[in-house]
């Protein structure tokens, strides 16, 4: 157990420092290139992947819950979730928003569904390296480490929400393009930030009970990825528009405190499916 939960730190530190060390490598080296496209915007993606991943060759961690497996025979259902599952969620956000006179759709009538599902496309295939390295240090390590350590599920997917969103602070702060944040959220940077921090615990429920109940990583990887390129070009491309100070509660994003509560819903009927099972 203290074998364990030794290494959950490790990763926790790699996690909430890993940003702040390439932003630093950065500066001492005078890095001239894109923040993106740095040296220490390689260290920030990839330090909590690759620190789990060096703890289970040579930490003692092992690698039977690493879930690299597909499982496809038995988790096809899982995999559909991780398709549909933000699509009907957004839809329902959307509606509500539109009922209200908060969220209106005209880009979509002015550029039509051709220009949008292209944008979507070029989101995914963006989206593909980028996730790879965040589920597997989420999902391949840090959700399943915590379990074994007997973490409460509740709790587990909690911490790794409070992580998972320290994580991205560099990224929001240093290394994503300042134009492309702005035109994707609804309100002030701090108030966006707040609230991601209460989005990401409902998310979090979600993409660790689907890691869970599925034993593999590989449905969340599709469902990050398809969050990513249906949602981005929403705000980003200007395909909705959304109005007034209730923006952040009605957006269809997965920033949306709607959508995210959606989200935990989902998967808090997927917790109590895996425990009925666990149970039988």
């Amino acid at each position: 157990m203290n074998k364990i939960i030794r290494n959950i730190c490790i990763v926790a530190l790699f996690t909430i420092g890993g940003g702040w060390l390439g932003i630093w490598l950065n500066t001492i080296t005078g890095n001239t290139q894109p923040p993106m496209q740095s040296l220490g915007a390689l260290v920030w993606l990839t330090s909590p992947a690759l620190s789990g991943l060096v703890l289970r060759a040579f930490g003692g961690d092992g690698w039977k819950d690493s879930g690299f497996g597909l499982n496809l025979l038995s988790s096809w259902k899982w995999y559909l979730a991780g398709i549909l599952v933000y699509p009907l969620a957004a839809l329902l956000t959307f509606g509500l928003g539109a009922l209200f006179g908060i969220v209106s759709a005209d880009g979509f009538a002015a550029k039509g569904f051709g220009a949008y599902w292209s944008a979507a496309g070029v989101m995914f295939i963006g989206s593909l390296m980028k996730n790879i390295f965040e589920e597997f240090a989420w999902r391949g390590y840090l959700t399943p480490r915590l379990d074994s350590a007997k973490v409460h599920p509740i709790l587990n997917h909690l911490i790794v929400g409070i992580l998972w969103w320290s994580w991205h602070l560099p990224y929001y702060y240093y290394f994503l393009d300042r134009s492309i944040l702005t035109s994707s959220i609804t309100t002030s940077i701090p108030i966006f930030l707040a609230v991601g921090l209460f989005v990401m615990f409902p998310t979090a429920i979600l993409f660790g009970e689907l890691r869970l109940v599925s034993k593999s990583v590989w449905p969340v990887f599709i469902l990050h990825n398809v969050i990513n390129a249906l949602s981005m070009p929403l705000l980003i491309n200007g395909f909705i528009k959304v109005n007034g100070p209730m923006g952040a509660v009605f957006t269809p994003t997965n920033e949306g405190i709607i959508t995210s509560i959606l989200f935990g819903a989902a998967g808090l009927v997927i917790y109590k499916f895996r425990l009925s099972k666990e149970q039988k």
